[in-house]
């Protein structure tokens, strides 16, 4: 693990494990484990509400995917039907949630043990360029000249991984075996049929979809991504494009460390980071090896088998400008990609208006809370019947904030909230302990009618061990749309609970 401490603001941490321990199955706005982290440990020393943490953490991703057979190999046979993984609490929930925290939590534990350490003041430098991947011929270190390739998707890249199976009869490690000639055929319906130039060059892969050629309504890959350095002191980071293997991570480290010293601008207490994706996202970065491979990450390997040694060749190149006195002229750099915004699609449908039943108002409550729970049960779903260690806010009659469907056209609260868990203190005020942030809080939002313009809202709590005793209740904060398109904002409020 890695940290970079911006003294008393702040600082940054590298460690190296994938983000991903939320399943597919979950359609809620949810952040990932670095997100968790991050969050569990500015909520240690700022409180769970406080907008404008004193200090803040920023868990970053390291090179961390590896190219290997799965651990359980009896069981998934290379097939996308048995390729799942589950993390260390996925017999808490169906969702992952559970698992996503308890990773986040040792990365936050991490982070906290080394933060104190204390680092002298640095020089800030960095080296940025934009760079063209496809097609890029550069010289290896032995003197063979080798080349990139415009980008594809191979087979395997279909077969998908254990946190995202895929589909059908696609698998892993799929580079010589015969194909099913139905995605022969479909493929060459999706994309370009790949060239003879593109299939040497992209071997072995085979080649399932050629998005370097396929540009409806916008290229489908990146040619020209975005590589940058930064300097800082004896740290240099290098941010990168996409996800390294964890060899293609120490082979690069290792390049640019070596050419770090051998240029005099550091020494051999050098330290490298590898830091990505950022920037662009051009999907995996295998070494030649493991691209011979053909998993899913050779597979999804875009620029061939060089793709590696070309981003050595070129974040080495760079090394000149992180010296204390860079050359004068910037480094040279490709045309910048076009500017998408003006015709970025969007599949989202506009919302009409909203409405409630007849007789009810925006904020009713449908269903109102149980009055008594415990503390410390952790249930796989609420149910305010048939489930005593949950609070359950059933169904408030408001049209407002599906996951992504409708909530940008209404309010999307950012910096806000939808949600708030209130407590009654002695003095007989309500003070907000928990909001739509927490992850012991969850809110659903479902349509009912699409004619009348009718939703449900679900907001339920998981109350932790250590709440205090005392008496609760929820506020649900909306906005609702007329016909005439005036958005008006509402508060509902459930009746009292109370927590032993």
């Amino acid at each position: 693990m890695s940290l970079l401490n911006f003294g008393s603001r702040g600082f940054i941490s590298w460690f190296p494990v994938h983000g991903t321990s939320i399943y597919e199955n979950n359609t809620l706005v949810s952040t990932d484990n670095k997100g968790m982290a991050a969050y569990l440990y500015e909520c240690e020393r700022r409180g769970h509400l406080a907008q404008h943490p004193r200090r803040v953490l920023r868990v970053a991703r390291a090179a961390l995917r590896r190219n290997a057979v799965p651990g359980e190999q009896l069981h998934v046979r290379g097939t996308v039907q048995d390729c799942h993984g589950r993390g260390p609490g996925f017999r808490l929930d169906s969702y992952g949630f559970a698992s996503n925290t308890m990773i986040a939590q040792v990365q936050a534990d991490a982070a906290q043990r080394i933060v104190s350490h204390v680092l002298n003041s640095l020089l800030f430098l960095v080296a940025d360029r934009l760079c063209s991947r496809a097609n890029h011929t550069f010289t290896l270190p032995n003197g063979t000249v080798a080349q990139t390739c415009p980008p594809a998707m191979g087979f395997s890249f279909a077969g998908g991984t254990t946190d995202g199976p895929g589909a059908f009869d696609f698998v892993q490690g799929d580079n010589s075996t015969s194909q099913n000639p139905l995605w022969n055929i479909v493929k060459s319906a999706v994309t370009p049929v790949p060239s003879a130039a593109q299939t040497a060059c992209q071997y072995p892969k085979p080649i399932l979809l050629n998005t370097g050629y396929a540009t409806f309504p916008y290229a489908w890959s990146p040619s020209t991504v975005d590589i940058q350095m930064l300097k800082i002191g004896n740290v240099v980071i290098a941010l990168i494009p996409g996800e390294l293997t964890t060899m293609a991570g120490r082979r690069l480290r290792a390049a640019i460390r070596a050419q770090l010293i051998a240029s005099g601008i550091v020494g051999n207490d050098a330290y490298v980071i590898i830091s990505g994706p950022a920037n662009t996202y051009a999907h995996y970065i295998t070494t030649p090896e493991e691209y011979t491979v053909q998993r899913y990450e050779g597979a999804s390997t875009i620029y061939g088998p060089n793709t590696l040694p070309a981003y050595i060749d070129k974040y080495t190149s760079l090394v000149p400008w992180l010296a204390s006195t860079p050359p004068a002229a910037a480094p040279a750099s490709d045309a910048a990609p076009p500017a998408l915004q003006s015709v970025a699609l969007s599949l989202q449908t506009g919302v009409a208006f909203d409405g409630t039943p007849g007789g009810q108002s925006f904020g009713s409550v449908q269903t109102d809370v149980a009055g008594r729970t415990r503390r410390g049960r952790r249930p796989t779903r609420c149910s305010p019947a048939r489930t005593p260690g949950c609070v359950f806010c059933p169904a408030f009659l408001i049209r407002l904030l599906s996951k992504l469907k409708n909530c940008r056209q209404n309010n999307l609260r950012l910096e806000q909230t939808f949600l708030y868990v209130d407590h009654l203190a002695a003095n007989g005020s309500w003070t907000p302990v928990r909001s739509d942030s927490h992850p012991s809080t969850i809110y659903r939002w479902a349509r009912v009618n699409g004619l009348t313009g009718t939703s449900t809202v679900n907001i339920s709590w998981t109350v932790e061990s250590g709440t205090p005793a005392g008496s609760y209740r929820f506020r649900y904060f909306g906005d609702s749309k007329a016909l005439g398109g005036t958005i008006t904002p509402f508060v509902g409020t459930s009746g009292t609970f109370t927590v032993v």
